[in-house]
């Protein structure tokens, strides 16, 4: 019986400890920075304006964060370039006749789980910059700038890019170019 008592007592933490380690928590922040750009409404029109806006903050944040080599790093460069995002997608915006504008911010937020291509990100909170257009109550695109994992979010998976798999690739590529 006390073999018994043990094995159950042993069974019983180790269910609670995995429990533990799968449940969302407020105070564990995965080491990853992600992007949200939220359209104003689920019209067509408002969803066409938000990958315009992705496509010009993506071109202007690709060479600040390429040398971000922490997430700390790439947090602070995107805090730093926040007026300048709202600057860039307010322009788009009214490029495109819209009246409204957005807002950038950088900040926590609970995300559900996400699952791409094999890909799963986990439901918790992370940290994000969020870019709100105009209401902000559309669908949203979302990428992961640390480490560099961008969604296309159109059904054709990720992209990765990483300096370290870019190296390996090149390694490889030279090592099959002299056999």
């Amino acid at each position: 019986m006390k073999k018994l008592c043990i094995t159950f007592l042993i069974f019983l933490i180790l269910v609670v400890s995995i429990i533990g380690l799968k449940l969302p928590n407020e105070q564990t922040k995965p080491e990853y920075l992600r992007v949200h750009i939220r359209a104003n409404s689920n019209l067509d029109i408002d969803q066409q304006v938000k990958y315009k806006v992705k496509d010009k903050v993506v071109l202007y944040l690709t060479p600040i964060l390429a040398e971000c080599d922490t997430k700390e790093k790439a947090e602070r460069a995107i805090i730093n370039a926040e007026k300048e995002i709202e600057t860039i997608a307010d322009g788009v915006l009214k490029e495109n006749g819209f009246s409204y504008l957005s807002n950038a911010t950088v900040k926590t937020e609970f995300f559900p789980t996400r699952v791409y291509d094999g890909f799963t990100l986990e439901a918790g909170y992370y940290d994000a910059l969020i870019i709100n257009l105009g209401s902000g109550e559309g669908d949203n695109w979302w990428c992961v700038v640390y480490p560099p994992l961008c969604f296309t979010g159109e059904g054709s998976g990720y992209i990765y890019k990483s300096k370290i798999c870019d190296i390996i690739d090149k390694f490889f590529q030279n090592i099959e170019r002299e056999e």
